[in-house]
């Protein structure tokens, strides 16, 4: 007995300055599909549900095995990646919409440029000089190794950014995912040369003393991050050297 068809229903949005609107999109259901194969099929037939023409969906995608962390969207009002979301797992009709707390760019495609100033602002990177050989960096010990990959698994997604009440327009919140990484390169041996820089940059607006602790972020995120206790060590290192530079002076 073959499946029911499945419905989809997008909220489109042509440009920032355009209004919103919904369509609905009808497809054949068949054994595995998830939703960017499905806006897909969409693209090669944008016909809606009641057989009008239309352009196709725009959305972000690259990877498609939930690697790049392009494809996040709300998917029935839950921020995910779409390339994992199975369309057998989801309830019908399938509510699309873009993450709501970045700027829009036209239909589910969102501008998420906010997390790369962020990490700019935080230097997430190793400092390395290369205007010759430095050699070997400083090795790391198994059990530093076990610490930090889970953190180096960030997909930049920005699910945790839009699940979380604190980030938004007013705070100015750096978000989960940028102090996640300062803890991944302040850990580094080589990394740690720009702690101070970073947890000094933590300290402003918009760093770590806006987080409410809310725990949406690491309920949320694909990769299983650590991002509480990456948010409670960060902000014990913040205090620490806080206290320290009051001292100093």
């Amino acid at each position: 007995m073959p499946e029911k068809p499945v419905l989809f229903k997008i909220r489109r949005q042509a440009s920032p300055a355009q209004k919103a609107y919904w369509e609905e999109f009808e497809l054949a259901w068949h054994a595995g599909m998830n939703v960017i194969s499905s806006l897909m099929e969409i693209a090669r037939n944008p016909l809606t549900r009641d057989g009008k023409a239309t352009t196709p969906i725009t959305y972000d995608s690259n990877c498609l095995e939930e690697v790049c962390g392009s494809c996040a969207m709300l998917i029935n009002g839950k921020a995910r990646m779409a390339c994992s979301a199975l369309v057998a797992k989801l309830e019908q009709p399938i509510r699309l919409e873009a993450l709501s707390k970045f700027p829009i760019i036209r239909d589910l495609s969102v501008d998420r440029s906010v997390l790369f100033e962020n990490l700019k602002r935080v230097k997430a990177w190793v400092p390395i000089d290369g205007t010759y050989d430095l050699g070997a960096g400083p090795r790391l010990t198994m059990e530093d190794q076990e610490q930090a990959y889970p953190l180096s698994r960030c997909i930049s997604c920005c699910c945790c950014m839009e699940v979380c009440p604190q980030f938004n327009r007013q705070t100015g919140f750096v978000g989960a995912a940028t102090i996640s990484q300062v803890r991944l390169f302040n850990t580094h041996p080589t990394g740690a040369a720009l702690k101070r820089q970073r947890l000094q940059a933590l300290m402003g607006d918009g760093g770590i003393q806006e987080c409410g602790y809310a725990q949406n972020c690491v309920e949320v995120c694909p990769k299983d991050i650590p991002l509480t206790r990456s948010i409670s060590e960060v902000g014990g290192a913040v205090m620490k050297q806080a206290i320290g530079d009051l001292l100093r002076r």
